[in-house]
């Protein structure tokens, strides 16, 4: 015989030939022969040696332990005194009972939606983010959410946690801000055969979601596409004189043509316009040509009205002159002025004959 003691916060296992005899707690015990005690912490998780499933015959021992069994499609996260401890796998647990608070949340994982009563916090933990899928829709964003590759809902704005299992699960997203999508260098053929390229633009938003990213494929390509044909249908009735001046004209068609195609895909038309009109080397040579042409003709036009503006003007002060001797003599008097406007200094020579012609011109004879 021997005497053991076990301490206050231990229990004790007294085996025999690796089988279990009884269960000791705090206080002093005798062992007979070929028996020994195996000590355990109560604050601890029960760890045996031998397997579980033959201890837990033992009633004593049955009522010292709290345990836990967790299915292949589960998990359980366990918590002490209300703080998350660990993730418990597939298999058989057990807690000693007495000392420490244990709490259990069993989380079914073959279903896709986390409605068991577990804190975001918890989730995002290492051990626990492993077995959680987790998917973000920003605030400008609008998702669906595909289960099995089939429609389930819409997602608004937020972060989606769903659980982790042989279950596809995927999140499309789009862009719910005003986008903008661009024609470049599209040639298009006018009416009287104008060979020319365009560069247009359209800006649009996504009104439904389910539309555009479920019932239609590559939303933006449809687009695309439509605006190639309207434009194509529409500048074709034109011929390029036409098109230049009423290119303001394009956007106004193409809005009222692609309303109902677009709502179709679930995007809204907010405006449109041609950003460019690019014409053949040859073509704006003679375009030049024709503009320099036309030009000249309303240059000559300005240059003859104002040179008969000029010339009635004259035709009507020499007829006033004609009438009027003072009035000839204040205009000779006016040039003779401007004449001596520039003149720096005169030097005469010959005698009183150029004094008395220049007497002529600056005195006036009463």
């Amino acid at each position: 015989m021997k005497r053991i003691r076990i301490n206050a916060g231990k229990i004790g296992l007294v085996l025999k030939h690796n089988s279990l005899k009884r269960v000791v707690a705090e206080g002093a015990h005798w062992l007979s022969l070929n028996e020994h005690v195996r000590e355990y912490d109560l604050t601890m998780q029960f760890s045996p040696l031998i397997d579980l499933n033959l201890l837990l015959k033992n009633p004593t021992l049955t009522n010292w332990l709290q345990v836990v069994d967790v299915k292949d499609h589960e998990i359980v996260l366990h918590y002490e005194n209300g703080v998350f401890k660990q993730v418990l796998k597939a298999g058989r647990h057990a807690f000693w009972k007495g000392v420490i608070d244990h709490t259990f949340v069993r989380a079914d994982l073959s279903k896709i939606d986390i409605t068991e009563n577990i804190t975001p916090d918890t989730l995002v933990r290492k051990d626990v983010s492993s077995f959680v899928r987790v998917f973000t829709v920003e605030s400008f964003e609008q998702g669906i959410l595909l289960v099995d590759g089939k429609f389930a809902r819409i997602l608004e704005t937020g972060v989606y946690m769903f659980w982790k299992n042989a279950t596809p699960v995927a999140v499309q997203k789009t862009d719910l801000r005003q986008l903008q999508l661009e024609i470049s260098g599209q040639e298009i053929l006018t009416r009287d055969k104008a060979n020319l390229r365009i560069n247009f633009f359209v800006q649009y938003r996504v009104v439904d979601i389910v539309k555009a990213l479920i019932e239609t494929k590559d939303f933006e390509r449809q687009l695309y596409i439509l605006m190639q044909l309207a434009l194509r249908e529409f500048i074709g009735t034109l011929s390029l004189d036409e098109l230049l001046e009423k290119k303001e004209s394009v956007s106004a068609y193409v809005l009222s043509a692609l309303h109902t195609q677009a709502s179709a895909v679930g995007i809204e038309l907010r405006d449109c316009g041609v950003r460019d009109i690019i014409l053949p080397g040859d073509m704006k040579e003679i375009l030049n040509q024709v503009l320099l042409a036309q030009k000249k003709a309303e240059a000559n036009v300005i240059m003859r009205r104002e040179e008969t503006a000029s010339t009635r003007s004259l035709l009507n002060t020499a007829k006033l002159m004609e009438d009027n001797v003072m009035l000839f003599k204040l205009k000779e008097m006016e040039y003779v002025e401007k004449i001596a406007d520039k003149i720096n200094s005169i030097s005469l020579s010959g005698g009183n004959q150029i004094v008395d012609q220049l007497k002529d011109i600056f005195v006036p004879k009463k």
